[in-house]
């Protein structure tokens, strides 16, 4: 609880805990952003959030309808626009004028992303026009993480109303907790429901009424257990319980962390609910006086920490985007790089919260009169501080410059590559449909395999010397390629890529799409199955995109089945943080799957800079040749 209540509410109790579980939720997120691969789970950090600002926030309205008999409604909207408002208006205004002047490609939308966050409805317009919160490679927006504000910021308007009605209306503690358990069970029924209705993973990740349930236990929580009501001596038996059911909660969150993915159905159709109630018994426990819980969770490095929780929240995403924009050699020092972006959001952080939200929080903003008159002063007492209206205002015009502007035309490396992959894919949709139908006209597929392999004997033409020599394959590798019935599932890389692979390989049907992930590969690899599209050889050219589990990739190997001959192309992607996760992963996968071989993309192409666009990930077309000579010797080595 805000210490400002204490004054306002006789009884009011600040739980110094809370500072360590704001720490424990941050952290979550923190590490989960910069180093995915390392605490999967992460992101569950939000869910602890929202019940702790569902339990304080119901805890601190009900102790003033106690003492009050009422509830002030122009009070509470002003401490919350004074607490959260000037650290998000600063920050979405900062990072606007920063993409307006230095990284224009992420105009797009800015308009709408300003206001949407002002109004606090920006997770309504993500499910429309945001991209999938797991998507950490195609065009990351700096603003993303911001749905979950906009979920508290409708809280914090509704839910006070409502429970002025409720206390009005129902009046027994109860019978209004039976109501809001009632509601957060539906709300992690929905979530399930839509899911296994095949909803996108942006309706069910940021919509208020599917994450809502966490909000609604803290909610819930506060009226069966009122921080100001709980004795402090109790007894050794109830004391010893609350701390074993803390601890172990604590233990099982995170166990969590580690294990859930976001990409896991178990997440959304039970998993993230069951979280939530282990997250709510933690607060529960640290909320109790006579338990040990609030010690275990008070220090001053949890106490400093979570009292910035929200400007480090807030600033991370912009900080670690444009950080990462400016670095091409992540992934060879990950550690190194993750330790600098935490002192730089640590720094923004702290200074945000001495200088910005702890002055205007405590501002009485119905003095704004009197405060521009002395600043206008020739002799104001603020002197020289007055200099920091330059910046303030020029921020501004910029970011309202952003807003209004069309997005500025890529450099030309990425127009080529953007058209390049345009050009491929549908290029690539039309051969797979023509191969489709030559091996339906083709009487069967031995005599059409027949026709190919009596041109072993022959000697190439001239268009097959030139792709001998562009792609640096001998007669016999080449000879193998044309017969090859090959499958290949990718993403942007295999886009840029599927002109010079069906080149060499004329029978290969090519399956690619910018900025697919692993977890979407088993459902694409089973629609291929369904058409008579899944050959018996299957190139993967996945691991661009994002971090993968173990389990991510055994689902992508089941779905190809055991008797298929695979090859997966490992990851270049220095940009990327989870670069060598990936490889490592990828590298140990054949002692797993028999039917498993590595094409080891990485260390051909580590030091050779000029073979790409200047994202440094896409190969440009010397370094197409380069990856598709490499996939032709491979699959051409090994295949029989």
């Amino acid at each position: 609880m805000e210490k400002t209540n204490e004054r306002r509410l006789k009884n009011s109790r600040y739980i110094t805990g809370f500072d360590g579980i704001r720490t424990l939720a941050v952290i979550g997120v923190i590490v989960y952003h910069l180093l995915p691969y390392r605490l999967q789970g992460g992101y569950l950090g939000v869910p602890i959030f929202f019940v702790v600002s569902g339990y304080l926030i119901t805890d601190l309205l009900l102790q003033e309808y106690e003492q009050n008999r009422r509830i002030d409604l122009v009070g509470f909207y002003e401490r919350r626009l004074k607490r959260l408002y000037p650290a998000l208006v600063a920050m979405v205004l900062a990072t606007a004028a920063y993409i307006t002047l230095f990284q224009r490609s992420l105009l797009t939308g800015l308009k709408d992303i300003i206001w949407t966050n002002f109004l606090y409805i920006y997770n309504w317009w993500e499910i429309g026009h945001g991209q999938s919160y797991f998507d950490r490679f195609n065009g990351e927006s700096p603003f993303t993480h911001l749905w979950s504000l906009s979920i508290e910021g409708q809280f914090y308007f509704i839910w006070p109303l409502l429970l002025i009605g409720l206390l009005a209306l129902v009046k027994q503690r109860k019978q209004i907790f039976q109501i809001l358990l009632s509601l957060a069970i539906l709300s992690g029924i929905l979530m399930a429901a839509l899911t296994i209705g095949g909803a996108s993973s942006n309706r069910v990740y940021y919509g208020t009424d599917t994450r809502l349930f966490a909000v609604l236990f803290g909610v819930a929580l506060a009226f069966v257990w009122p921080a100001t009501k709980l004795k402090p001596v109790i007894s050794q038996r109830l004391r010893f319980t609350l701390n074993g059911v803390g601890v172990a909660s604590l233990i099982i969150i995170i166990a969590m962390f580690f294990l859930m993915s976001g990409q896991s159905r178990f997440t959304y159709v039970g998993g993230m609910f069951l979280f939530t109630i282990f997250s709510t018994i933690l607060v529960a426990t640290i909320a109790h006086p006579g338990a040990d819980m609030n010690r275990l969770f008070s220090n001053p490095v949890f106490s400093w920490v979570g009292k910035r929780s929200y400007g480090i929240y807030l600033y991370q995403f912009p900080i670690m985007i444009f950080y990462e924009a400016k670095m091409t050699n992540i992934a060879a020092h990950p550690l190194f790089h993750a330790a600098i972006e935490v002192i730089l959001i640590l720094v923004a952080s702290d200074l945000s919260y001495r200088y910005l939200e702890g002055p205007l929080r405590k501002y009485h903003y119905r003095h704004i009169g009197t405060s521009i008159r002395r600043f206008v002063k020739k002799q104001s007492p603020y002197g020289w501080k007055r200099l920091w209206l330059v910046p303030a205002i020029l921020i501004l015009i910029v970011a309202m410059t952003g807003a209004v502007t069309k997005p500025s035309r890529a450099n030309q490396g990425d127009l080529a590559l953007q058209k390049k992959i345009a050009t491929n894919t549908k290029a690539a949709n039309a051969r797979n449909k023509a191969i489709k139908k030559k091996q339906a006209e083709s009487k069967s597929s031995s005599q059409a395999t027949e026709k190919l392999e009596s041109k072993k004997t022959a000697s190439l033409t001239g268009e097959e010397k030139a792709i001998a020599t562009d792609y640096q394959l001998s007669k016999t590798e080449l000879d193998k390629a044309k017969v090859m019935k090959v499958t290949a599932v990718g993403d942007s890389i295999l886009a840029d890529n599927s002109a010079d692979l069906q080149r060499i390989f004329p029978q290969m049907i090519i399956s690619a799409k910018v900025g697919r992930q692993i977890w979407d590969a088993p459902d694409v690899i089973k629609g291929l199955a369904a058409k008579g599209q899944l050959n018996d050889t299957v190139l993967i050219n996945l691991g661009t995109n994002s971090p993968m589990s173990d389990d991510q990739l055994d689902d992508v190997m089941k779905a190809i089945g055991p008797k298929r001959h695979v090859y997966w192309i490992n990851t270049h992607v220095p940009t990327r943080n989870w670069e060598r996760e990936v490889n490592q992963k990828l590298q140990e996968a054949p002692a797993h799957y028999d039917n498993l071989k590595i094409i080891d993309w990485h260390s051909i192409s580590k030091n050779q800079s000029k073979w790409f666009y200047d994202d440094h990930v896409h190969p440009n077309p010397t370094g197409n040749k380069y990856l598709a000579g490499l996939v032709a010797r491979s699959m051409t080595k090994t295949e029989k």
